[in-house]
């Protein structure tokens, strides 16, 4: 499928096949973005692995961008009143997992303590396929309420590579200051980087991409130290 006039003009503007440092990288996708609204700025990055591989984690970034979350917490005794004094938006135990039965869905993440999830398990068709079940991976299972809402309400991420290779994440908006973008994009190529399987051979970054959600991508070079 073609691409629109207005992005057909803001690649003219660059060389394609050029490699950047990442503070130039970011100006650029910064200068090329041309929608009326604030668009995104994502990272994609392209790894040398394999199937059997898992690259996934969680982080926060220094700079928040996004609204903040509202936070579902399934738990019961004194961690109930823990949920709630760290500013979760929902907390509950048996009533929470019949309203959510009864298609109740008004909350953007779910965390659980460890003694909930046989019965959270119940809910996996429909929390699994909107990506909201809990999970241990996520940091979403634990019985330290606290941390988990805290980190969630400062805007934690969760990044996963997928069955090609590539990992994303958005960074940023194009209204920030190019510092806070860059400081986002460094910390999340650091974090994959430090994933790095011991068994790949040869380069585990194969490429580094930055892009608006309507523009192109600049390419960043991946053999810089992060």
């Amino acid at each position: 499928m073609s691409k629109g006039k207005k992005y057909q003009e803001a690649a003219a503007k660059y060389n394609k096949q050029e490699i950047y440092d990442l503070e130039k990288a970011v100006d650029m996708v910064k200068e090329l973005a041309f929608a009326k609204f604030d668009e995104t700025i994502e990272v994609a990055m392209k790894l040398n692995i394999k199937a059997k591989h898992s690259i996934r984690d969680t982080l926060v970034l220094p700079n928040s961008f996004r609204k903040e979350k509202k936070i579902l917490v399934f738990a019961k005794g004194e961690k109930v009143e823990e949920a709630k004094e760290s500013g979760a938006a929902f907390v509950g135990d048996a009533e929470l997992i019949e309203k959510i039965k009864g298609g109740w869905l008004d909350f953007d993440v779910a965390v659980a303590t460890p003694d909930m999830m046989k019965d959270v398990g119940k809910l996996g068709p429909i929390l699994g396929r909107r990506g909201l079940m809990p999970n241990p991976k996520t940091k979403t299972v634990t019985f330290d309420i606290k941390a988990a809402v805290e980190e969630l309400k400062k805007g934690r991420v969760e990044f996963r590579a997928d069955k090609t290779g590539v990992v994303h994440l958005p960074v940023g908006k194009v209204s920030m200051e190019s510092g806070q973008v860059c400081e986002n994009a460094r910390l999340f190529i650091q974090e994959v980087v430090r994933k790095r399987p011991a068994d790949v051979k040869g380069d585990y970054v194969k490429s580094i991409a930055i892009s608006s959600t309507m523009g192109p991508g600049v390419k960043v070079n991946p053999k810089d130290k992060y």
